[in-house]
């Protein structure tokens, strides 16, 4: 299993390369400006989160929209690599009305693919200014919290799904579940 992360300049880049490394996953963290051509071999991507406000600065995403449009494999996209994704399928983002930077209580409300055979209710630990703030066309919404009604999104007809929090971090309960999932996935086993 082959599964690269994109780096978008996240803080926590390296501990999802980490997590997928534990998991025995064939990972690398590879520049946001990689060619799409070079990433053909792999199963899946993770488009991490991101140092920029993706909402102003989405130069500073790089090739982020080719992966989308031209990948057949799926994609997981974390906080800002969430945000991306659906601006980029037609959401708009802005500020948060509550900017989280801490736990979050998130409920969540499909439990196929990433979130499956996770308990409705967990603790996650996000860090955002900005959210999105529709859930795009041809997405469902998967997950929410109390601060953030679109914590998570899946596409109704590819495999990508995005989350807002950061499942790399321990603070995340069920992190790896979710990991695992997405190599779940990746291989078919879906």
């Amino acid at each position: 299993m082959k599964v690269y992360i994109i780096d978008n300049g996240g803080q926590w880049t390296h501990r999802e390369w980490r997590v997928l490394k534990y998991m025995d996953v064939d990972t690398k963290i590879v520049p946001n400006t990689t060619p799409f051509e070079d990433l053909k071999d792999v199963d899946g991507l993770v488009l991490s989160g991101g140092a920029p406000s993706v909402a102003t600065e989405q130069d500073a995403m790089g090739n982020n929209g080719e992966y989308l449009d031209k990948a057949e494999f799926p994609i997981f996209g974390i906080c800002a690599g969430m945000q991306f994704t659906c601006e980029h399928f037609g959401s708009v983002l802005g500020p948060a009305e509550n900017p989280e930077f801490s736990k979050v209580d998130l409920k969540i409300v499909d439990h196929k693919d990433i979130f499956k055979g996770i308990p409705d209710e967990i603790t996650v630990w996000a860090s955002h200014n900005d959210e999105v703030k529709a859930v795009p066309n041809g997405f469902d919404l998967l997950a929410s919290s109390p601060t953030c009604p679109i914590e998570a999104v899946r596409c109704k007809d590819r495999p990508i799904y995005a989350v807002q929090f950061h499942p790399e971090v321990e603070h995340t309960e069920y992190g790896e579940q979710m990991f695992q999932n997405f190599l779940d996935i990746c291989s078919g086993d879906y």
